[in-house]
Protein backbone atom coordinates (compact mmCIF):
# COMPACT_ATOMS: atom_id res chain seq x y z
CA UNK A 1 0.00 0.00 0.00
CA UNK A 2 3.20 2.25 1.25
CA UNK A 3 4.98 1.60 -2.65
CA UNK A 4 1.55 2.21 -4.69
CA UNK A 5 0.85 5.92 -2.25
CA UNK A 6 4.65 6.56 -3.42
CA UNK A 7 4.61 6.03 -6.69
CA UNK A 8 1.73 8.27 -6.75
CA UNK A 9 3.04 11.00 -5.05
CA UNK A 10 6.18 10.70 -6.76
CA UNK A 11 7.58 13.55 -8.56
CA UNK A 12 3.87 15.50 -8.29
CA UNK A 13 3.97 19.43 -8.08
CA UNK A 14 1.74 19.58 -4.99
CA UNK A 15 1.78 23.66 -5.39
CA UNK A 16 -0.56 23.46 -8.53
CA UNK A 17 -2.76 20.13 -6.66
CA UNK A 18 -3.37 22.63 -3.53
CA UNK A 19 -3.79 25.98 -6.44
CA UNK A 20 -6.46 23.46 -7.84
CA UNK A 21 -8.35 22.25 -4.85
CA UNK A 22 -8.51 25.51 -4.04
CA UNK A 23 -10.18 26.90 -6.78
CA UNK A 24 -12.48 24.18 -6.68
CA UNK A 25 -13.60 24.87 -3.04
CA UNK A 26 -14.09 28.68 -4.09
CA UNK A 27 -16.61 27.60 -7.19
CA UNK A 28 -18.56 25.37 -5.04
CA UNK A 29 -18.66 28.08 -2.52
CA UNK A 30 -19.46 30.66 -5.08
CA UNK A 31 -22.35 28.78 -6.63
CA UNK A 32 -23.62 28.27 -3.12
CA UNK A 33 -23.79 31.47 -2.54
CA UNK A 34 -25.75 32.32 -5.71
CA UNK A 35 -28.56 29.38 -5.60
CA UNK A 36 -28.99 28.07 -1.88
CA UNK A 37 -32.35 28.65 -1.16
CA UNK A 38 -32.99 30.34 2.72
CA UNK A 39 -33.55 27.68 5.32
CA UNK A 40 -32.92 24.85 3.64
CA UNK A 41 -30.81 22.41 5.48
CA UNK A 42 -27.13 23.10 4.24
CA UNK A 43 -25.74 19.30 4.59
CA UNK A 44 -29.02 17.51 3.10
CA UNK A 45 -29.31 20.12 0.60
CA UNK A 46 -25.35 19.48 -0.31
CA UNK A 47 -25.95 15.61 -0.70
CA UNK A 48 -28.88 15.34 -2.13
CA UNK A 49 -28.00 16.32 -5.85
CA UNK A 50 -30.84 18.09 -6.09
CA UNK A 51 -29.00 22.29 -6.08
CA UNK A 52 -26.61 23.15 -8.61
CA UNK A 53 -23.82 23.43 -5.38
CA UNK A 54 -25.11 19.78 -5.08
CA UNK A 55 -24.57 18.78 -8.71
CA UNK A 56 -21.01 20.46 -8.64
CA UNK A 57 -20.13 18.70 -5.52
CA UNK A 58 -20.88 15.60 -7.25
CA UNK A 59 -18.68 16.47 -10.01
CA UNK A 60 -15.57 17.85 -8.28
CA UNK A 61 -15.80 14.49 -6.34
CA UNK A 62 -15.60 12.12 -9.85
CA UNK A 63 -12.95 14.82 -10.97
CA UNK A 64 -10.91 14.23 -8.40
CA UNK A 65 -11.18 10.36 -8.96
CA UNK A 66 -10.43 11.09 -12.31
CA UNK A 67 -7.38 12.67 -11.70
CA UNK A 68 -6.69 9.90 -9.57
CA UNK A 69 -6.50 7.85 -12.13
CA UNK A 70 -4.76 10.21 -14.22
CA UNK A 71 -2.14 9.91 -12.02
CA UNK A 72 -1.82 6.40 -11.67
CA UNK A 73 -1.81 6.34 -15.82
CA UNK A 74 1.68 5.31 -17.39
CA UNK A 75 2.95 8.75 -18.48
CA UNK A 76 3.34 7.22 -21.98
CA UNK A 77 -0.01 6.37 -22.73
CA UNK A 78 -0.70 10.19 -23.61
CA UNK A 79 1.94 10.77 -26.45
CA UNK A 80 0.44 7.30 -27.62
CA UNK A 81 -2.61 7.81 -27.86
CA UNK A 82 -2.52 11.60 -28.73
CA UNK A 83 -4.18 10.80 -32.29
CA UNK A 84 -6.88 8.36 -30.98
CA UNK A 85 -7.84 11.52 -28.78
CA UNK A 86 -8.15 13.59 -31.34
CA UNK A 87 -10.02 11.63 -33.67
CA UNK A 88 -12.57 10.85 -30.99
CA UNK A 89 -12.90 14.21 -30.48
CA UNK A 90 -14.12 15.17 -33.72
CA UNK A 91 -16.05 12.10 -33.79
CA UNK A 92 -18.16 13.31 -30.77
CA UNK A 93 -18.60 16.66 -32.19
CA UNK A 94 -20.14 15.23 -35.64
CA UNK A 95 -22.42 13.09 -33.71
CA UNK A 96 -23.37 16.62 -32.04
CA UNK A 97 -25.26 17.15 -35.15
CA UNK A 98 -27.71 14.46 -35.53
CA UNK A 99 -27.95 14.04 -31.88
CA UNK A 100 -28.01 17.86 -30.29
CA UNK A 101 -30.58 19.59 -27.60
CA UNK A 102 -30.86 23.01 -28.46
CA UNK A 103 -30.06 24.86 -24.88
CA UNK A 104 -29.59 28.43 -24.63
CA UNK A 105 -29.24 29.48 -28.21
CA UNK A 106 -26.73 26.70 -28.83
CA UNK A 107 -26.68 23.72 -30.72
CA UNK A 108 -23.48 22.05 -29.17
CA UNK A 109 -24.71 19.85 -26.07
CA UNK A 110 -25.72 16.38 -26.50
CA UNK A 111 -28.21 15.21 -23.42
CA UNK A 112 -27.71 11.93 -21.91
CA UNK A 113 -30.68 11.49 -19.36
CA UNK A 114 -30.40 13.91 -16.56
CA UNK A 115 -27.27 14.98 -17.84
CA UNK A 116 -25.50 17.20 -20.35
CA UNK A 117 -22.34 16.94 -22.39
CA UNK A 118 -20.91 19.67 -24.41
CA UNK A 119 -17.89 17.85 -26.83
CA UNK A 120 -16.56 21.63 -28.20
CA UNK A 121 -15.63 21.75 -24.09
CA UNK A 122 -13.31 17.89 -24.13
CA UNK A 123 -12.08 18.76 -27.78
CA UNK A 124 -9.98 21.67 -25.54
CA UNK A 125 -8.12 18.13 -24.09
CA UNK A 126 -8.15 16.55 -27.51
CA UNK A 127 -6.35 19.10 -29.82
CA UNK A 128 -4.00 20.12 -26.73
CA UNK A 129 -2.45 16.27 -26.88
CA UNK A 130 -2.78 16.40 -30.81
CA UNK A 131 -0.64 19.46 -31.22
CA UNK A 132 2.15 18.65 -28.69
CA UNK A 133 2.00 14.96 -30.68
CA UNK A 134 2.79 16.84 -34.20
CA UNK A 135 5.12 19.40 -32.70
CA UNK A 136 7.00 17.09 -31.14
CA UNK A 137 7.32 15.01 -34.36
CA UNK A 138 11.39 14.74 -34.47
CA UNK A 139 11.59 14.78 -38.34
CA UNK A 140 9.62 18.08 -38.12
CA UNK A 141 10.63 21.27 -39.67
CA UNK A 142 8.16 23.84 -38.37
CA UNK A 143 9.66 26.45 -40.21
CA UNK A 144 7.91 25.30 -43.16
CA UNK A 145 5.07 27.29 -44.42
CA UNK A 146 3.22 23.32 -44.69
CA UNK A 147 4.11 21.93 -41.36
CA UNK A 148 2.46 25.31 -39.65
CA UNK A 149 -0.85 24.52 -42.12
CA UNK A 150 -0.83 21.57 -40.98
CA UNK A 151 -0.75 22.47 -37.45
CA UNK A 152 -3.49 25.05 -38.03
CA UNK A 153 -5.85 22.44 -39.55
CA UNK A 154 -5.20 20.32 -36.30
CA UNK A 155 -6.34 23.52 -34.17
CA UNK A 156 -9.19 25.18 -36.15
CA UNK A 157 -10.67 21.61 -37.72
CA UNK A 158 -12.68 21.35 -34.06
CA UNK A 159 -13.29 25.31 -33.89
CA UNK A 160 -15.09 25.32 -37.11
CA UNK A 161 -17.22 22.55 -36.05
CA UNK A 162 -18.03 23.86 -33.07
CA UNK A 163 -18.83 27.85 -35.28
CA UNK A 164 -21.40 25.24 -36.92
CA UNK A 165 -23.00 23.98 -33.46
CA UNK A 166 -23.78 28.06 -32.65
CA UNK A 167 -20.88 28.34 -30.34
CA UNK A 168 -18.46 31.27 -31.35
CA UNK A 169 -17.32 31.57 -28.44
CA UNK A 170 -16.21 28.61 -27.53
CA UNK A 171 -14.23 28.33 -31.01
CA UNK A 172 -12.30 31.50 -30.28
CA UNK A 173 -10.76 29.36 -27.35
CA UNK A 174 -9.11 27.05 -29.79
CA UNK A 175 -7.27 30.38 -31.03
CA UNK A 176 -5.09 30.08 -28.07
CA UNK A 177 -3.60 27.14 -29.29
CA UNK A 178 -1.76 29.73 -32.12
CA UNK A 179 0.71 30.56 -28.66
CA UNK A 180 1.55 27.46 -28.30
CA UNK A 181 2.99 27.73 -32.27
CA UNK A 182 4.32 30.58 -31.85
CA UNK A 183 6.75 29.44 -28.53
CA UNK A 184 7.51 26.57 -30.88
CA UNK A 185 8.62 28.75 -34.24
CA UNK A 186 5.77 30.42 -35.65
CA UNK A 187 6.58 33.70 -37.00
CA UNK A 188 5.66 36.60 -35.03
CA UNK A 189 4.39 38.25 -37.94
CA UNK A 190 1.67 35.49 -38.07
CA UNK A 191 0.35 36.71 -34.75
CA UNK A 192 0.69 40.53 -35.96
CA UNK A 193 -1.72 39.44 -39.38
CA UNK A 194 -3.99 38.30 -36.60
CA UNK A 195 -4.10 41.26 -34.13
CA UNK A 196 -4.41 43.50 -37.13
CA UNK A 197 -7.46 41.58 -38.60
CA UNK A 198 -8.87 41.92 -35.32
CA UNK A 199 -8.34 46.07 -34.94
CA UNK A 200 -9.26 46.33 -38.62
CA UNK A 201 -13.24 44.50 -37.44
CA UNK A 202 -13.18 46.82 -34.39
CA UNK A 203 -12.69 49.75 -36.81
CA UNK A 204 -15.11 48.24 -38.82
CA UNK A 205 -17.52 48.59 -36.35
CA UNK A 206 -16.33 51.66 -34.89
CA UNK A 207 -16.16 54.08 -38.43
CA UNK A 208 -18.38 54.83 -41.22
CA UNK A 209 -17.40 52.18 -43.64
CA UNK A 210 -16.34 54.86 -46.50
CA UNK A 211 -14.60 56.63 -43.80
CA UNK A 212 -12.78 53.50 -42.67
CA UNK A 213 -12.05 52.74 -46.81
CA UNK A 214 -10.65 56.35 -47.38
CA UNK A 215 -8.24 55.67 -44.37
CA UNK A 216 -7.02 52.35 -45.53
CA UNK A 217 -6.32 54.02 -49.03
CA UNK A 218 -4.28 56.88 -47.59
CA UNK A 219 -2.27 54.32 -45.05
CA UNK A 220 -1.62 52.13 -48.51
CA UNK A 221 -0.62 55.34 -50.46
CA UNK A 222 1.78 56.56 -47.48
CA UNK A 223 3.44 52.86 -48.10
CA UNK A 224 3.89 53.43 -51.43
CA UNK A 225 5.35 57.14 -51.22
CA UNK A 226 8.06 55.58 -48.67
CA UNK A 227 9.04 52.08 -50.56
CA UNK A 228 9.46 54.20 -53.79
CA UNK A 229 12.94 53.14 -53.94
CA UNK A 230 11.96 49.39 -53.25
CA UNK A 231 9.65 49.59 -55.77
CA UNK A 232 11.60 50.65 -58.37
CA UNK A 233 14.11 47.74 -57.54
CA UNK A 234 11.38 44.89 -57.04
CA UNK A 235 8.03 45.75 -58.91
CA UNK A 236 6.09 42.72 -56.97
CA UNK A 237 6.23 44.85 -54.35
CA UNK A 238 3.80 47.26 -55.01
CA UNK A 239 1.23 44.76 -56.69
CA UNK A 240 2.09 43.21 -52.78
CA UNK A 241 1.12 46.86 -51.30
CA UNK A 242 -2.36 47.04 -53.28
CA UNK A 243 -3.50 43.03 -52.15
CA UNK A 244 -3.28 43.99 -48.60
CA UNK A 245 -5.05 47.23 -49.37
CA UNK A 246 -7.62 44.94 -51.35
CA UNK A 247 -7.90 42.78 -48.78
CA UNK A 248 -8.41 45.31 -45.73
CA UNK A 249 -11.13 46.93 -48.17
CA UNK A 250 -12.73 43.58 -48.76
CA UNK A 251 -12.80 42.28 -45.40
CA UNK A 252 -14.48 45.58 -43.76
CA UNK A 253 -16.92 46.03 -46.63
CA UNK A 254 -17.62 42.28 -47.21
CA UNK A 255 -16.44 39.98 -44.75
CA UNK A 256 -17.38 42.09 -41.54
CA UNK A 257 -20.91 42.44 -42.55
CA UNK A 258 -21.13 38.33 -43.75
CA UNK A 259 -20.09 37.69 -40.33
CA UNK A 260 -22.41 39.71 -38.54
CA UNK A 261 -25.56 38.76 -40.98
CA UNK A 262 -25.25 35.17 -41.69
CA UNK A 263 -22.73 33.70 -38.65
CA UNK A 264 -23.14 35.39 -35.60
CA UNK A 265 -26.70 35.40 -33.74
CA UNK A 266 -28.50 38.08 -32.68
CA UNK A 267 -27.80 38.08 -28.86
CA UNK A 268 -24.09 37.89 -30.19
CA UNK A 269 -24.26 40.98 -32.12
CA UNK A 270 -25.79 42.65 -29.53
CA UNK A 271 -23.34 41.90 -26.97
CA UNK A 272 -20.52 42.90 -29.53
CA UNK A 273 -22.16 46.51 -29.89
CA UNK A 274 -23.27 47.15 -26.16
CA UNK A 275 -19.36 46.60 -25.32
CA UNK A 276 -18.26 49.29 -27.79
CA UNK A 277 -21.19 51.19 -26.95
CA UNK A 278 -22.65 51.31 -30.44
CA UNK A 279 -26.31 50.93 -31.35
CA UNK A 280 -26.77 48.15 -33.95
CA UNK A 281 -26.47 49.76 -37.88
CA UNK A 282 -29.92 48.78 -39.49
CA UNK A 283 -28.65 46.48 -42.28
CA UNK A 284 -27.75 43.91 -39.24
CA UNK A 285 -31.26 44.10 -37.70
CA UNK A 286 -32.67 41.84 -40.39
CA UNK A 287 -32.96 38.22 -40.93
CA UNK A 288 -31.26 36.52 -37.92
CA UNK A 289 -31.53 39.99 -35.60
CA UNK A 290 -35.60 39.74 -34.76
CA UNK A 291 -38.06 42.30 -35.06
CA UNK A 292 -37.81 45.94 -34.53
CA UNK A 293 -39.49 47.62 -30.96
CA UNK A 294 -42.55 49.08 -32.60
CA UNK A 295 -42.45 51.94 -29.83
CA UNK A 296 -39.09 52.70 -30.38
CA UNK A 297 -37.98 51.78 -33.69
CA UNK A 298 -34.85 50.00 -32.49
CA UNK A 299 -33.70 46.93 -31.55
CA UNK A 300 -33.95 45.82 -27.85
CA UNK A 301 -30.78 45.04 -26.54
CA UNK A 302 -30.51 42.95 -23.29
CA UNK A 303 -26.93 43.02 -23.42
CA UNK A 304 -26.61 46.43 -22.38
CA UNK A 305 -28.90 45.37 -19.04
CA UNK A 306 -26.86 41.78 -18.40
CA UNK A 307 -23.36 44.03 -18.71
CA UNK A 308 -24.84 47.05 -16.53
CA UNK A 309 -26.37 44.39 -13.53
CA UNK A 310 -22.89 42.62 -13.54
CA UNK A 311 -20.85 45.91 -13.41
CA UNK A 312 -22.97 46.91 -10.30
CA UNK A 313 -22.64 43.88 -8.76
CA UNK A 314 -18.87 44.02 -9.21
CA UNK A 315 -18.81 47.37 -7.59
CA UNK A 316 -21.34 46.94 -4.99
CA UNK A 317 -18.71 44.81 -3.07
CA UNK A 318 -16.50 47.68 -2.24
CA UNK A 319 -13.10 46.53 -0.64
CA UNK A 320 -14.27 44.15 2.08
CA UNK A 321 -17.90 42.73 0.10
CA UNK A 322 -21.07 41.87 1.59
CA UNK A 323 -20.83 38.92 2.64
CA UNK A 324 -21.13 35.08 0.65
CA UNK A 325 -25.08 35.31 1.17
CA UNK A 326 -25.90 38.95 1.88
CA UNK A 327 -25.30 40.02 -1.95
CA UNK A 328 -28.36 42.17 -3.66
CA UNK A 329 -27.74 41.35 -7.36
CA UNK A 330 -26.46 38.40 -7.06
CA UNK A 331 -28.75 36.86 -4.71
CA UNK A 332 -31.88 38.23 -6.15
CA UNK A 333 -31.35 37.22 -9.87
CA UNK A 334 -30.23 40.72 -11.48
CA UNK A 335 -26.99 39.35 -13.03
CA UNK A 336 -27.92 36.41 -15.85
CA UNK A 337 -25.85 33.06 -15.95
CA UNK A 338 -24.70 34.14 -12.31
CA UNK A 339 -23.80 30.71 -11.77
CA UNK A 340 -22.11 30.15 -15.10
CA UNK A 341 -20.94 32.82 -17.26
CA UNK A 342 -21.23 35.91 -14.31
CA UNK A 343 -19.94 34.14 -11.11
CA UNK A 344 -16.78 35.94 -11.04
CA UNK A 345 -19.79 38.80 -10.05
CA UNK A 346 -20.16 36.49 -6.87
CA UNK A 347 -16.97 36.94 -5.94
CA UNK A 348 -17.03 40.71 -6.43
CA UNK A 349 -20.23 41.25 -4.71
CA UNK A 350 -19.82 38.96 -1.78
CA UNK A 351 -16.40 39.47 -1.29
CA UNK A 352 -15.32 42.88 -2.61
CA UNK A 353 -11.95 43.89 -4.03
CA UNK A 354 -9.61 41.62 -1.64
CA UNK A 355 -11.76 38.94 -2.60
CA UNK A 356 -11.50 39.78 -6.17
CA UNK A 357 -7.60 40.15 -6.34
CA UNK A 358 -7.38 36.77 -4.51
CA UNK A 359 -9.04 34.82 -6.70
CA UNK A 360 -7.44 36.25 -9.48
CA UNK A 361 -3.71 35.85 -7.81
CA UNK A 362 -4.82 31.99 -7.53
CA UNK A 363 -4.94 32.46 -11.27
CA UNK A 364 -1.83 33.88 -11.74
CA UNK A 365 0.07 31.33 -9.93
CA UNK A 366 -2.15 28.81 -11.52
CA UNK A 367 -0.77 29.83 -15.07
CA UNK A 368 2.97 31.04 -14.33
CA UNK A 369 3.13 27.66 -12.35
CA UNK A 370 2.67 25.87 -15.31
CA UNK A 371 4.73 27.70 -17.44
CA UNK A 372 7.28 27.06 -14.87
CA UNK A 373 6.70 23.35 -15.43
CA UNK A 374 6.58 23.87 -19.35
CA UNK A 375 10.11 25.39 -19.28
CA UNK A 376 11.40 22.61 -16.80
CA UNK A 377 10.46 19.42 -19.24
CA UNK A 378 12.75 17.50 -21.02
CA UNK A 379 10.47 16.46 -23.63
CA UNK A 380 8.84 18.23 -26.54
CA UNK A 381 5.67 17.11 -26.05
CA UNK A 382 5.38 17.46 -22.42
CA UNK A 383 6.44 21.38 -22.83
CA UNK A 384 3.98 21.96 -25.48
CA UNK A 385 1.36 20.60 -24.42
CA UNK A 386 1.84 22.60 -21.00
CA UNK A 387 2.04 25.74 -23.37
CA UNK A 388 -1.73 24.64 -24.60
CA UNK A 389 -3.04 24.00 -21.19
CA UNK A 390 -1.77 27.71 -20.10
CA UNK A 391 -2.68 29.35 -23.22
CA UNK A 392 -6.47 27.58 -22.72
CA UNK A 393 -6.88 28.57 -19.26
CA UNK A 394 -5.30 32.33 -19.78
CA UNK A 395 -7.86 32.86 -22.71
CA UNK A 396 -10.87 31.65 -20.51
CA UNK A 397 -9.86 33.86 -17.59
CA UNK A 398 -9.21 36.60 -18.81
CA UNK A 399 -12.06 36.89 -21.38
CA UNK A 400 -14.60 36.24 -18.69
CA UNK A 401 -13.49 38.23 -16.28
CA UNK A 402 -13.10 40.90 -18.69
CA UNK A 403 -16.72 40.19 -20.14
CA UNK A 404 -18.01 40.85 -16.51
CA UNK A 405 -16.84 44.27 -15.99
CA UNK A 406 -17.32 45.36 -19.76
CA UNK A 407 -14.29 45.39 -21.48
CA UNK A 408 -14.76 42.42 -23.33
CA UNK A 409 -18.43 41.11 -25.63
CA UNK A 410 -20.22 38.48 -23.56
CA UNK A 411 -19.32 35.55 -25.70
CA UNK A 412 -20.12 32.54 -22.82
CA UNK A 413 -17.09 31.05 -21.73
CA UNK A 414 -16.71 29.69 -18.39
CA UNK A 415 -14.41 30.72 -15.51
CA UNK A 416 -12.29 27.54 -14.90
CA UNK A 417 -12.40 25.36 -12.02
CA UNK A 418 -15.15 28.02 -10.46
CA UNK A 419 -18.38 28.48 -12.95
CA UNK A 420 -21.00 25.48 -12.70
CA UNK A 421 -21.31 22.86 -15.26
CA UNK A 422 -19.47 19.26 -15.04
CA UNK A 423 -18.23 19.01 -18.46
CA UNK A 424 -16.58 22.04 -18.13
CA UNK A 425 -15.29 21.12 -14.16
CA UNK A 426 -14.30 18.17 -15.47
CA UNK A 427 -12.67 18.86 -18.71
CA UNK A 428 -10.06 21.57 -16.90
CA UNK A 429 -9.36 18.36 -14.65
CA UNK A 430 -8.45 16.85 -17.28
CA UNK A 431 -6.10 19.11 -18.98
CA UNK A 432 -4.32 20.20 -15.20
CA UNK A 433 -3.60 16.30 -14.01
CA UNK A 434 -2.36 15.06 -17.60
CA UNK A 435 0.20 17.88 -17.03
CA UNK A 436 1.12 16.68 -13.21
CA UNK A 437 1.06 13.29 -14.47
CA UNK A 438 3.91 14.31 -17.36
CA UNK A 439 5.77 16.46 -15.02
CA UNK A 440 6.11 13.56 -12.74
CA UNK A 441 7.95 12.02 -14.86
CA UNK A 442 9.78 14.93 -16.36
CA UNK A 443 13.23 13.20 -16.90
CA UNK A 444 12.00 11.35 -19.41
CA UNK A 445 12.21 12.20 -23.47
CA UNK A 446 8.38 12.07 -24.38
CA UNK A 447 7.46 11.52 -28.35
Amino acid sequence: MSQKKAEISKGVDYILVIVYLLLVAIGLMAIFGVTYTEGDPVLQSFLGFKTDYSRQFYFAGVSLLLGLFILLTDSKFFPATANLWYAGGMLLLLLVFPFHSAVKGTESIIRLGAFQFQPAEFCKVTVALALAKYLSNPELDFAKTRSQLIATAIVMAPAVLTVFQKETGLALVFCSFFFVMYREGLPAMVLVIGFAIAALVVATLLLDKNVLAIILTLIAGVVVLFSLRQIKRDKALLMKIILVWALCVGIQRFGVPFLFEHVLGKHQVERIYSTIGKEIPQEYLKGNMGEIDVKTGKQNNTADYNVKQSKIAVGSGGLMGKGLLSGTQTRYGFVPEQRTDFIFDTIGEGFGFVGSVTLLGLYILLLFRIIRIAERQRSTFSRCYAYGVASVFFFHIAVNVAMTIGLAPVIGIPLPLISYGGTSLLTFTILLFILIRLDADRQMVLR
